[in-house]
C-alpha cells in the first residue's frame, strides 16, 4: 500500500496527537506520582469515542477513521509496540532471584498464583458469562483468559512504582519482582495456548500447524500447542544464548554495522519464528529479551538501552494510547460487571499473595504490603485485555473490563506503596532496614 501525500499528512497528524497526548498525560500521571502507563491509556481515551467522540462525534471519527491507511498504519505500530514491550520486559528480568528470599518467593508464586488461577477457572464455570465472549472464542480459551485475568501481576508498572519510590533495590522489590517473573512466564505460556485454541478461518492457517493440518480446537490442537509453547521457550532457554553468543561473533556483518540493528532483527526473527511454530510472537519477544539479557557486554547493554529508550519514546506510548483509543466507556464498559468482578479478582489475588507470604515467613505488615503489589495487573493485563480482544476472544465489554482492572489495581498499588515509603514505616520487617532493604552483614571479630 503507498500512500499518497494527504494520506501521510492524515497519517502523521494522527501519531502527533497520540505521542502528544500519551506523554502529556503520562507526564501529568508521574507528577501524580503513579505510573506513566495510566497516563498513556487516558491520552487515548481523551481522542477516543469516550471523550472526544461523544463530545464532537464528527471530529473523532474524522481524526482516527475505522478504515484506510491511518488505522492500518496505526495498527502495524501497535503490534511492534506490543513485541517491543514484551522485549524490553523479558530482558529486565535478570538479577531479581536471590537465596535469602528463596522460601518466601516459592510460597507466593505458588500460592498466589494457583489459587487465583483456580478461583477464575471455578467462576467461569459457574456463572453464565457468554455475553463476556468474542465471536471467534472457544470455551477453552474463553476459560484461560478469565483465569488468567484473575492470577495475572504486573512486572513493568510494578518496578517502575518502586524506581520512583526508591525502593527498586530493596528485598521487598527482589521478592515483588521474582514472583511476577516466575508467574508471568506461566501465565503467558498459558495465554498463548489459549490463542491457539481460538477458532480460526481455514485461510488464516500459516505455518508448521498448517502443515501438520492441525485444527484450531480439539485434543490434538490443545496438546500441539502445549507442546509448542513449551519446547519453543525450554529450547530457547537451554539454546538462546549459546544461539546469540555465535550470531554476535565479530565476523557478522550486521553486527558490526550496527549493534542496535542486530538485535533488532534478533528479537523480529524470533517472533516470525514463534508466529510459524504457532506460538504467539509476543511469547517470541518475550524470550528474545531473557536470551539477550544474557550478555553482558558493553555494546549488547547499550544496544538493549536503546531499544528501551526508543521503544518507550515512541512504540509503546502509542500501544497504550491505543488501547485508550478502542475504550468506549460510555457504550462498551457495564458497571454492573465490573464491580463485583472488581473486588472478587482483588479480593482473591490479594489474599492469596496475602497466604503465600505468611506461609512464607513473612511478617502480616509486609505479608499485606505484598498483597497490594502484586494485585496490580498493570502492562500485562492491558496485554491480556488488549491480544485476547484483537483475537476476538472476549467482547468488547470485557475488553473494557479488564483494562480498567489493569488501571485501578496499578493506581491503588503505588498509591499504597508511597503512603507506606512517605509515612518512615518499614516496607518488609527486616532488623535495621527502614524501608525493606537487606541488614549489613555483621562484622568478624
Amino acid at each position: 500500500m503507498t500512500l499518497d501525500t494527504p494520506e501521510l499528512a492524515h497519517v502523521l497528524l494522527a501519531l502527533c496527537l497520540l505521542l502528544a497526548a500519551a506523554h502529556g498525560c503520562g507526564y501529568a500521571m508521574s507528577r501524580l506520582r503513579q505510573p506513566r502507563v495510566i497516563g498513556e491509556i487516558v491520552g487515548g481515551l481523551l481522542l477516543g469515542p469516550t471523550v472526544l467522540g461523544a463530545v464532537a462525534p464528527g471530529a473523532g471519527s474524522a481524526l482516527f477513521p475505522p478504515s484506510g491507511a491511518v488505522p492500518a498504519v496505526l495498527d502495524a505500530i501497535y503490534q511492534l509496540g506490543l513485541l517491543f514491550l514484551m522485549f524490553t520486559a523479558g530482558a529486565e528480568m535478570r538479577g531479581f532471584f536471590h537465596r535469602r528470599e528463596r522460601r518466601a518467593l516459592t510460597w507466593i508464586s505458588v500460592v498466589g498464583m494457583l489459587l487465583p488461577f483456580a478461583a477464575g477457572l471455578a467462576v467461569v464455570g459457574a456463572l453464565p458469562l457468554q455475553g463476556l465472549h468474542g465471536a471467534a472464542a472457544t470455551d477453552g480459551a474463553f476459560v484461560l483468559v478469565f483465569g488468567i485475568a484473575v492470577a495475572i501481576t504486573s512486572i513493568p508498572v510494578i518496578s517502575r512504582i518502586m524506581l520512583d519510590l526508591g525502593i527498586l533495590d530493596t528485598s521487598f522489590a527482589r521478592i515483588v519482582l521474582g514472583v511476577a517473573v516466575v508467574e508471568d512466564v506461566v501465565l503467558y505460556i498459558l495465554f498463548a495456548v489459549a490463542l491457539g485454541l481460538v477458532a480460526q478461518d481455514p485461510g488464516d492457517s500459516w505455518g508448521l500447524p498448517a502443515i501438520l493440518g492441525i485444527g484450531s480446537s480439539g485434543t490434538a490442537s490443545v496438546a500441539y500447542h502445549v507442546v509448542a509453547e513449551l519446547g519453543f521457550l525450554g529450547a530457547m532457554m537451554a539454546a538462546g544464548p549459546w544461539l546469540y553468543r555465535k550470531l554476535s561473533h565479530r565476523y557478522n556483518p550486521v553486527r558490526r554495522g550496527n549493534h542496535i540493528g542486530f538485535e533488532l532483527v534478533f528479537v523480529l526473527s524470533l517472533s516470525m519464528i514463534a508466529m510459524w511454530l504457532g506460538v504467539v510472537p509476543l511469547l517470541g519477544a518475550f524470550v528474545a529479551g531473557l536470551v539477550v539479557s544474557t550478555s553482558t557486554g558493553i555494546g549488547a547493554t547499550r544496544a538493549r538501552e536503546s531499544i528501551k529508550a526508543f521503544s518507550f519514546a515512541f512504540f509503546i506510548p502509542v500501544y497504550f494510547a491505543t488501547v485508550g483509543l478502542r475504550l468506549d466507556l460510555l457504550r462498551e464498559f457495564s458497571l454492573v460487571f465490573f464491580v463485583p468482578f472488581f473486588l472478587f479478582a482483588c479480593v482473591v489475588k490479594s489474599m492469596s499473595v496475602y497466604a503465600g507470604a505468611r506461609l512464607g515467613g513473612e511478617a502480616p505488615s509486609t505479608s499485606r504490603n505484598l498483597a497490594v503489589a502484586l494485585n496490580a495487573r498493570g502492562g500485562p493485563g492491558i496485554v491480556l485485555a488488549s491480544v485476547a480482544f484483537d483475537a476476538r476472544i472476549i467482547s468488547a465489554s470485557f475488553y473494557s473490563s479488564l483494562v480498567m482492572l489493569a488501571v485501578l489495581t496499578s493506581l491503588i498499588a503505588g498509591s499504597w506503596l508511597g503512603r507506606i515509603v512517605r509515612s518512615g514505616h518499614p516496607i518488609r520487617e527486616v532488623a535495621d532496614d527502614r524501608l525493606g532493604q537487606d541488614p549489613p552483614a555483621a562484622s568478624a571479630g
